[in-house]
Formats: structure tokens, sequence, C-alpha cells
């Protein structure tokens, strides 16, 4: 905690980084406050009491070493696998909306795809960092972390939760492909995904309905185009410079889930599209200095590090297009958080969780230079 502080004070890299990062954290709030505002049970005061649980749980995490870290690895796999198993046992997992993708302990409610994302990224990156250099040259070891990935992929499918599974599926994808997986390899990994994912639409009415929905939802905009129907009006009133802040009429029991998968809609209503554009910029500016942390950690010959915030950048670019997508009707209704600024309690833990996991390396990367001998 004393090193995070002395870095944020000394490190203008690091005050860059968590000026963007605390910007996102706090328009996350104001904008809960404001989509949330028509809806009881005080959303506002649930989401900051979860902020406070990401703040000690980011304090926690920086304090831990990376060489750590990634001794954790297959721990932290093994409790991802655990919890998807017991989400999905009757009984134990708890169900909402016909999905099981939660855990109620002690009045707390864990996801399990939030955690998937944490065990797969530290998983991902120890196995990489002792095998990403002989990769190339034996495909072999691909099947391995295939293997174990798609273990959990698998249980999250199950629940069902394919918008995370797709998450974390095109992370891990990015992630081989950056470690120096063969093209052929890797295209043909891309090509089985994509056959599964349509497999896996396919076989799923509902799924079925919300990809036909979404490419002409005005025909069925009291069924099952509702939604992006409703949003698309929240994009049109918002104009250029929106209505103002706490101005959306959407929110009001018009856009189901304003507070959460939703939430950018009432950005655009709002903040109009400039708003809406200057919040992509900001999203922008953390992923690229994430993606140039991972590289000079790369550089340095620090795998474990380098390609564990290489997965937290995508994890973060790849949740920001969906949302994006889902909001405008680019891409099929799918509930997905916005990393930091829609309402969830997990998804607020994870994406800080994340940030620390950044922050560390950061740390860990300005005291080897205040270490390291001059010439």
């Amino acid at each position: 905690m004393i090193a995070a502080a002395r870095a944020f004070l000394n490190n203008g890299e690091v005050a860059s980084f968590a000026l963007i990062w605390l910007t996102l954290v706090i328009f996350g709030v104001v904008m809960v406050g404001s989509a949330a505002i028509a809806l009881p049970g005080n959303y506002l005061v649930k989401h900051l009491f979860y902020l406070v649980v990401a703040a000690v749980g980011f304090m926690l995490i920086i304090a831990i070493p990376t060489s750590l870290m990634s001794r954790l690895a297959t721990p932290a796999w093994f409790v991802t696998i655990v919890i998807s198993v017991l989400v999905l046992l009757p009984g134990i997992g708890l169900e909402v909306n016909g999905a099981k993708r939660w855990l109620r302990i002690a009045g707390f409610t864990i996801q399990a795809s939030e955690v998937a994302k944490i065990g797969v990224m530290l998983y991902l990156a120890s196995y990489l960092a002792r095998f990403a250099q002989t990769l190339p040259h034996e495909p072999k070891r691909l099947f391995i972390p295939l293997g174990m990935v798609g273990l959990v992929l698998g249980l999250l499918i199950a629940e069902p939760d394919l918008g995370s599974a797709v998450v974390i599926m095109v992370a891990s994808a990015g992630l081989l492909f950056l470690a120096g997986v063969k093209l052929r390899y890797f295209f043909l990994l891309v090509a089985v995904l994509l056959a599964l994912l349509v497999l896996l639409i396919w076989i799923e009415p509902y799924r079925m309905q919300r990809l036909t929905s979404f490419s002409d939802p005005w025909s069925v905009a009291f069924g099952s185009g509702y939604q992006l129907t409703q949003a698309l009006i929240a994009f049109g009133r918002g104009e250029m410079f929106g209505l103002g802040l706490g101005e959306s009429i959407q929110k009001l029991y018009y856009l189901p889930e304003a507070h959460n998968d939703f939430i950018f809609a009432v950005i655009a209503e709002e903040l109009g599209a400039f708003g809406t554009v200057s919040v992509l910029l900001v999203f922008t500016l953390l992923i690229l200095k994430i993606m140039k942390i991972a590289k000079r950690q790369l550089e340095v010959r620090k795998f474990f590090a380098g390609y564990a915030c290489y997965f937290i950048a995508l994890v973060f670019a790849c949740q920001l297009l969906i949302s994006l997508g889902v909001n405008t009707g680019v891409l099929p209704t799918k509930g997905l958080t916005l990393p930091f600024v829609s309402y969830g309690g997990n998804s607020l833990l994870v994406s800080c969780a994340m940030c620390a996991v950044v922050f560390r390396c950061l740390i860990e990367e300005q005291d080897s230079v205040k270490g390291a001998p001059r010439g």
C-alpha cells in the first residue's frame, strides 16, 4: 500500500493511468445515479458500497507481487471451475430469468463469469510465461491451454452466459496470437470458434430470435426488438450534445436495464454524440496505455506481467465494443456490462482488480528502474 502511494506521487505514468481509471469510475457513479434514479432499490447507494469493496480489493491486490500472482494461477483456475460448477447445481446456484450465473454467499452474490476472467487471465499468463517462446515450434503445447480455457467456457455456456464466454474466448485467442502462435494454427482456432459460436446460436431459439430481430428491430418493436428500438430512440433524442445530465426520458421505464446493459444509450441521450465519443476516447486511452505497459513488460522479459496486461486490455476492449455494438444495433442484443460504468458489483470489483494488476506491474517496473545500476 505504501509502495502504491509512493509510486502514485512520484511516477507520472502511474498518475496518468490512475487519472484515466478514476475518471471512468467517477463517471460510472454519476451515470448509475442518473440511469437508476426512477428505480426502487437505492441502486446508487449499492453501487457506492460496491465501489468501497472494490477499493479494498484493489489495495489488497496491488500489494501482491506478480511473482506470487503467477504461482496462484493454478489454484485460481480450480476456484473458477468450482464456482462455475456450483452455480449449475440445483439448490445452490441462484437462477434469474432462466439463467444460473450466481452464487449467494453471506448475503453477497458471486458471478461465475466475472471470477472466470481473473482465473483465465492468471492461468494463461502463467502458462505463456513458461512456454510462449517454444509455442511457435511446438504446436502441441497449444492443446493444454485450449483444453483448460475450453472447460471454463463450456461451463459458462451451460449457465448460459454466452456474452461473457465470447469476451473470454476472444481475449484468450488474441493473447495466444500475441504469444506467437503460428498464423495457420491461429486461423484454424478462429474458424473453430466461429463455427462453435454459430452452432450455439442456432440450437437456442431465443438466440436465433435475437439475431433475426436485431437486423430489423422496428418490425418487432413491441416484441424481441423492444430493447434495441428504445435504445435507438435514446441515441436519436440525444443528437449532438444531449438533453442534459439527468434529463433522459428512456430511463423512465421505457428502456429495460438502462442502468446496466444499456447504460450507453442513457449516456447518448443525456450527453449526446459528444459525450459518447468522449467516453470512447477515455476507454481507448485506458486500453492503449495497458497495451503499452504490456509491451514494455515483455521487452524486459517479465512475461507473466506482460501477458496478464495484454489479456486485461483485450477484455476491456472486447466488452467496450460489444456494449457499444449492442446499444447501437450493430450486434444482437446481449446482456454485458460496460466496465466501471454499468451498475453491477461483480463487474466493478473484477474490473478494478484487473486495473490493480496493471498498477502492480507499473510499480514493479518503477522499482526495477530505480534499483538498476547507473553507468
